[in-house]
């Protein structure tokens, strides 16, 4: 393969040709999340309370084997004969680095890591690397592994001096690989967020720390690996770039997370999403106007949208016009010049190309300890009785009105209630033996998943297969 680089505003190769990078991420692998994955809550406290129940060793097992099924060769296989060219890889530091043993580096997780890489230069697939969940918490999600909704990365020198020694450390290891298409810095930034998330309309940006924080990680990297391309995206989730340093130094590329309003919502397509009717013409308009497109074509440099994507399960009447949306959506990025990778490979059944079979052991076993309460009348009606007490005994406390329900829920449900559930499902494996969890978590092998050959299909005709 060959080393990719940003001249005169395009992503080429080393005669000067234009490469389009473009595919999807692997999400749920070396940064699992919940509601990809099947669990409740984060993966380090899931890890945690595994540990106690299963002991050390069986849960090495358990989440080596999860991981081994979830993303190997296979798969590689079957995205290259898509016909795309390009795979982004979110990375959890903590499969890189211990909290109790800072600035050492673990070898576990850059074997696994270093075998994917093979994996994808033997079937031609660039890499990103995304560094999704950094230390402190970049954001207030669960995304990043967050399970308390405190963000401390932006206000602690220590966690910022762990990131880049992080980043020095994998410039090191694949400084010459071209293979690896780039280093995307930090997934979805959130830097004035320190005690958790709220409204989008009371966000104010921290322009100067993320500014200073990227200057200070290209530059370290620089140091070491002066060849391959950084990725940058912007604050409050990818999606703000408007106070930005201009591009500071070569080869750079900016990154937008591109999800529109109707992307979770079972809707038809096209068709209106409160008072505002979406269809081909607003899907171009609305990425006209995303602030990482307004900078990047201010600046000539390249636009990765590097996460997109909408629900893949709902309704049966509504499947064609999401097949519909997305396909709208990808031809919208190819006329702009725009790079892309959908959000995501693989998950238990939300937004993906594929997912485990409902039928399957695995979604069997969890699904009542997947999401605390799930559909339970009981659960949601405490659950509006708290909000409602609440909101009463503490008069500035909102839970009501656009987007206040969704912070509520994420602070009562994926923070607190999803911790407690934790317990309940590593007690479900507790007693099995590790033949039986290998054939449990066998359900999310390849040859074992339900493809989505509608979402595929699209994917193959914009990647040319």
């Amino acid at each position: 393969m060959e080393m990719l680089r940003v001249r005169n505003g395009k992503v080429r190769d080393p005669s000067g040709r234009e490469v389009r990078l473009k595919g999807t991420c692997i999400g749920g692998w070396m940064n699992m999340e919940n509601f990809l994955n099947g669990y409740p809550g984060s993966e380090h406290g899931l890890r945690s309370v595994f540990s106690d129940a299963l002991g050390p060793e069986k849960t090495k097992f358990f989440f080596d084997r999860w991981l081994d099924h979830f993303f190997n060769e296979e798969d590689v296989k079957f995205i290259a004969a898509t016909g795309s060219t390009a795979v982004r890889i979110p990375l959890n530091y903590r499969h890189f680095e211990r909290d109790d043993d800072p600035f050492r580096y673990s070898e576990d997780g850059f074997r696994r890591l270093d075998r994917a890489l093979s994996w994808c230069e033997r079937h031609g697939l660039h890499v990103i690397l995304d560094l999704h969940a950094v230390q402190g918490w970049q954001n207030p999600d669960w995304h990043c592994d967050n399970q308390n909704r405190v963000s401390l990365f932006w206000t602690h020198r220590h966690f910022q001096d762990r990131f880049i020694a992080l980043w020095e450390e994998f410039a090191r290891r694949y400084k010459g690989k071209s293979v690896v298409a780039g280093y995307n810095l930090m997934n979805e930034p959130v830097t004035n967020a320190p005690r958790g998330r709220f409204p989008v309309g009371d966000y104010r940006p921290r322009w100067d720390l993320l500014n200073a924080v990227y200057r200070r990680a290209v530059a370290a990297i620089r140091a070491i690996d002066p060849d391959h391309i950084i990725y940058l995206e912007g604050d409050l989730f990818s999606s703000l770039f408007d106070g930005m340093d201009p591009p500071f130094a070569e080869n750079l590329v900016y990154s937008s997370h591109n999800y529109l309003p109707l992307a979770f919502r079972e809707v038809l397509y096209p068709g209106k999403v409160g008072q505002e009717r979406w269809d081909l013409a607003r899907v171009r308009k609305a990425l006209d106007v995303y602030e990482g497109t307004v900078y990047t074509r201010k600046h000539d440099v390249p636009l990765w949208v590097g996460e997109f994507g909408y629900r893949t399960v709902g309704r049966k009447s509504l499947v064609d016009g999401r097949r519909q949306f997305i396909d709208d959506q990808i031809g919208t990025f190819e006329e702009a010049g725009a790079h892309w990778t959908t959000w995501n490979y693989k998950d238990v059944g939300s937004m993906s190309w594929m997912m485990t079979d409902p039928d399957s052991d695995f979604n069997r076993m969890t699904k009542n300890v997947v999401q605390p309460g799930g559909s339970s009348t009981k659960v949601k009606t405490a659950y509006e009785s708290l909000k409602k007490g609440l909101a009463k005994a503490v008069p500035l406390v909102r839970v009501d009105g656009p987007g206040q329900d969704h912070f509520f829920h994420e602070a009562v449900y994926a923070c607190y209630a999803a911790g407690l559930m934790q317990f309940a499902y590593a007690e479900k494996f507790r007693k099995m033996t590790e033949k039986r969890i290998d054939k449990i978590l066998s359900s999310f092998a390849l040859k074992n998943c339900v493809l989505n050959e509608g979402y595929l299909g699209v994917i193959r005709k914009y990647c040319g297969r």
